[in-house]
């Protein structure tokens, strides 16, 4: 079974891979329709040529089993890096998985990183005990407790046996929130090939499994979970954001829709999880400034009321970030997982960000943040001019953001810190280069 390594944003030809020569999927509609639902995330092109197989990776690392290929994708990011940055991003709780040096020599599946996070968050909630609800509960009890049950007691002729029904409400952990962390685990298992790791997933389930109640993993019942959780439940918010990361990335959609894709794999976006990164890190060490998610822009673009015959809405662009001080928009920012340092910027993305700039008037700018891990990298200016006398109206940014420097900046918490990580996340949003 030939296995094709490859990391994100990355190509792969027969020239590197001979295995993937005269490489074809033949007219299995099965591969045809994930091969098309893959191209329009997109997740990963897939090229049928003459000459074999052409794989193009975009922001999403993981595998897939292919046929008889298996595709690996592997983030370019240290591992130990991206842990500090992944639980930063989650607010996962700091438990080490393992030595440092063994995740260099011994590379695990991405999937099997966030899975053992997972085991470390329910094993850490086991330790401090499951929460309790009061559940209503009607039954017959030798020694009556609760309300008696009339309508039950006349249903069967009065006391005919030697327990009285009764309705009573214990405190008990077969509560929703526990069902789905028990469904959570079990699903884990189908998704790793590591048989420790499947072990002590069972292993967990099996104590789980002695007090609580099994349920279906789906859109509606984690809508009712969401709905249903508070300040009470905070401690479980972690191990549930890793049972969602793991069905998104199977492609299970967590949305009221129909288009969910069970992918013959595991693909993790990680575009999702740099934006949640940026949003923790500039939110809390901005204190001068909010920090807006998928802002708006209403009224920015509007159809000419002579000329709208079909009554459409008018578009409304949503920048990543857009950053203010009361009504005032200090800056337009969108961020996107792709080394734009090594590799260049794409026209669509750029033509996105040279409206936003120019939707601020003369002389206004937009940036794009995206990850790198070069130190040498520095911003890049890109001026768009009157199309005439090419004279300056606007400009459009490229900052680069130091994932290296980043986790160093959250491992440690002091005073100085604090100001160093204040100091760089207003050099990633208003310094002038």
């Amino acid at each position: 079974m030939p296995t094709i390594r490859m990391s994100e944003w990355d190509e792969v030809t027969p020239v590197e891979y001979p295995e993937l020569a005269n490489f074809s999927f033949g007219g299995n509609s099965a591969f045809r329709s994930t091969l098309d639902a893959l191209a329009q995330k997109p997740m990963l092109e897939v090229l049928e040529l003459r000459t074999g197989l052409v794989l193009r990776s975009t922001s999403y690392v993981g595998n897939l089993q292919l046929g008889d290929l298996r595709i690996i994708i592997q983030p370019k990011i240290k591992l130990d890096v991206l842990l500090t940055l992944f639980r930063y991003a989650y607010q996962l709780r700091d438990l080490q998985l393992m030595e440092t040096s063994r995740l260099e020599t011994e590379p695990k599946a991405f999937q099997d990183i966030l899975i053992e996070q997972l085991i470390a968050e329910v094993s850490e909630l086991l330790n401090r005990g499951l929460r309790r609800q009061y559940q209503r509960v009607a039954e017959g009890l030798a020694v009556p407790k609760g309300q008696l049950d009339l309508q039950r007691l006349a249903r069967q002729g009065g006391v005919v046996e030697a327990r009285l029904p009764v309705v009573h409400h214990p405190r008990l952990e077969d509560s929703l929130i526990n069902q789905v962390l028990l469904e959570g685990l079990y699903f884990a298992t189908r998704l790793t090939n590591d048989i420790g790791i499947r072990s002590r997933l069972r292993r967990l389930a099996g104590l789980l499994e002695m007090d609580v109640s099994r349920t279906s993993l789906d859109f509606n019942t984690l809508q009712r979970l969401r709905q249903g959780m508070n300040r009470l439940t905070v401690h479980y918010e972690p191990a549930i954001t890793l049972i969602e990361m793991l069905l998104r990335s199977v492609g299970i959609t967590l949305e009221d829709r129909d288009d969910s894709l069970g992918l013959p794999g595991f693909l993790f976006d990680m575009n999702r999880f740099f934006e949640r990164l940026l949003s923790r890190f500039l939110k809390e060490n901005l204190p001068e400034f909010t920090v807006r998610d998928q802002y708006r822009l209403t009224g920015m673009m509007a159809y000419s009321a002579q000329h709208n015959p079909r009554r459409r809405e008018a578009p409304t662009p949503r920048p990543d970030f857009v950053i203010t001080t009361g009504k005032t928009v200090r800056a337009i920012l969108d961020a996107k997982y792709r080394d734009l340092w090594e590799k260049p910027l794409p026209r669509e993305m750029l033509y996105q960000l040279a409206i936003y700039a120019l939707s601020q008037g003369w002389n206004g700018q937009s940036s794009i943040l995206y990850p790198c891990l070069d130190s040498r990298a520095e911003p890049q200016i890109i001026n768009i001019r009157e199309a005439v006398s090419s004279t300056n109206k606007a400009k459009v940014i490229l900052r680069p953001v130091n994932m290296t420097y980043l986790s160093q900046l959250l491992e440690a918490d002091n005073f100085q810190i604090r100001q160093q990580r204040q100091a760089f996340a207003r050099q990633l949003v208003m310094s002038e280069i």
